[in-house]
C-alpha cells in the first residue's frame, strides 16, 4: 500500500473493507456529491482533489527529485488557493511492478482524487489503462510519452538546456581538466545521455582541454551506489562532480574529497556547501499550476507540454560567489540570453561522437524528440569509466 501523507493520511492501518467500499463508489461516480470534471469545461476550484505519486519518501530529502516535485506541488497549491483537504501525496510508490503502482492510483481515486500527477516514467502505463476507465479524471505523467485525446497528458522540459550551462561553469571550473558525471543510467537512455551530452558540450565550449569522466550506476535510485561511483571519478582525477541520480550523494562525496559540485533536481547547496557551486533544476510548480489553471478554467488539452529555460520550467541556480570561476556568471548569462531569445540552442551542427561517427547536419539543429528519445551516443569529449 502507497505510504500517503500529509495534507491527506489513512488511518492506520487503513480498512481494506472500507477502502476498497469507497473504491467501488467511486467507480460508479462516487454518489454524485459533485459534478465530475468533462473536457472544455470548467471545473470549481474547491471541487478539485489533485494527487502525486512519488517513488521515493520525502523524509531526510531536502533536494533532490521527490522534494523538487514536492515543492512544485505545494507551489501550485498555495498559488490557486487550494485547501488542505485538497492535495493527496502519495509516497514511497515503487514504481518497478505495474500492480503496485495502480493498487497506488487506485486508493488516490478511492480518497476522491480526480486529478493523478504521476512522476515516473513507470507509471505511464498505468496511466493510459486508468483514463480510459475514469474518464472524469485528469492524469498527467512525467517523462512519459503516452497520451490521449481527453484527459491524459504529459509533461517535461528541455533539461538539456539547464545542463549546458553547468558544464559551461564545470569547464571553467576544474583544474585537472578531468570532470565526474554520475549517471543512472548508459547510453541506452536518451533523457541521461541527452542531458550528458548537453553538458560536455558547454564543457568543451568553455574548456577545449577538459574531459568528462561518465560512471553509470545502473539506478535512479541508489545513495550509496552514487557516493561510490563519486568516489571512482575522482579517483580518475576529477575535481568537479556533476550527476544525473535522484540524491544529493555525489555532491555530499565531493565535499567530503575536497572538490567542487554542480548538483541536481533541486538546488543541492545546503547539502555540500563547500562543494556546490550551482545546481541544475526542474521548477515543476510552473507546470503544475498551469495544469491546475487550465482545468478550472476549462482550457485543459492533452497536448504534451515541454518546459525550457524561457518559462522557467528548468534552470540553473545562482552560482554561489566563494566558488565559482572568474567570469563564469557573465558567460552563462550570455549563453541563457542566446537560447532564450532563440538566437541558438544546445545540439547545432554536425556533432563528433566519442565512437568517431558525426550525429546531425551542418547548418542544423537537432530537435527536442532527437535529444529526448534519441540521444544513444555519448559527445566527442565523454569518457567512459567502468
Amino acid at each position: 500500500m502507497a505510504q500517503i501523507r500529509p495534507r491527506h493520511t489513512f488511518p492506520a492501518p487503513a480498512a481494506a473493507a472500507a477502502l476498497w467500499a469507497a473504491l467501488a463508489l467511486a467507480a460508479c461516480g462516487g454518489g454524485g456529491e459533485k459534478a465530475a470534471w468533462s473536457p472544455g469545461k470548467p471545473f470549481p476550484k474547491e471541487n478539485l482533489k489533485i494527487a502525486i505519486l512519488q517513488f521515493d519518501a520525502l523524509e531526510g530529502n531536502r533536494s533532490g527529485y521527490t522534494f523538487a516535485h514536492d515543492r512544485g506541488i505545494d507551489e501550485m497549491q498555495l498559488a490557486m488557493g487550494l485547501g488542505e483537504s485538497q492535495i493527496v501525496k502519495a509516497y514511497s510508490v515503487t514504481d518497478g511492478d505495474y500492480r503496485t503502482v495502480e493498487n497506488a492510483m487506485r486508493e488516490l481515486l478511492a480518497a476522491g482524487a480526480n486529478v493523478i500527477i504521476a512522476t515516473s516514467y513507470n507509471h505511464m502505463d498505468v496511466c493510459e489503462e486508468l483514463a480510459r476507465e475514469y474518464p472524469g479524471v485528469v492524469f498527467a505523467n512525467s517523462s512519459g510519452y503516452k497520451f490521449n485525446r481527453t484527459n491524459f497528458t504529459n509533461y517535461f522540459g528541455k533539461i538539456y538546456q539547464a545542463r549546458y550551462l553547468a558544464g559551461l561553469v564545470a569547464g571553467m571550473r576544474t583544474k585537472t581538466d578531468k570532470i565526474g558525471y554520475v549517471a543512472a543510467r548508459g547510453r541506452e537512455n536518451s533523457e541521461v545521455t541527452g542531458g550528458l551530452n548537453a553538458f560536455a558540450i558547454g564543457v568543451e565550449e568553455a574548456n577545449p582541454r577538459a574531459r568528462v569522466l561518465v560512471a553509470v550506476i545502473h539506478r535512479w535510485l541508489d545513495p550509496e551506489g552514487e557516493a561510490r561511483a563519486a568516489r571512482k571519478l575522482v579517483g580518475e582525477g576529477a575535481d568537479v562532480i556533476a550527476q544525473h541520480t535522484n540524491t544529493p550523494a555525489p555532491q555530499r562525496e565531493a565535499e567530503k574529497l575536497g572538490i567542487w559540485g554542480i548538483g541536481y533536481h533541486s538546488d543541492m547547496s545546503a547539502d555540500a556547501p563547500g562543494s556546490v557551486v550551482a545546481s541544475v533544476v526542474w521548477n515543476w510548480g510552473v507546470y503544475y499550476k498551469l495544469l491546475a489553471g487550465s482545468i478550472v478554467d476549462g482550457t485543459f488539452t492533452t497536448k504534451p507540454y515541454v518546459g525550457d529555460l524561457e518559462d522557467g520550467m528548468v534552470d540553473i541556480t545562482p552560482l554561489k560567489p566563494s566558488l565559482a570561476p572568474e567570469g563564469a556568471v557573465a558567460r552563462v548569462e550570455r549563453a541563457r540570453r542566446r537560447i532564450e531569445g532563440g538566437q541558438g540552442d544546445v545540439f547545432e551542427g554536425a556533432l563528433a561522437t566519442n565512437d568517431g561517427r558525426t550525429v546531425g547536419e551542418p547548418g542544423g539543429r537537432l530537435n527536442y524528440s532527437q535529444v529526448s528519445m534519441d540521444s544513444h551516443w555519448y559527445y566527442r569529449n565523454v569518457v567512459e569509466v567502468d
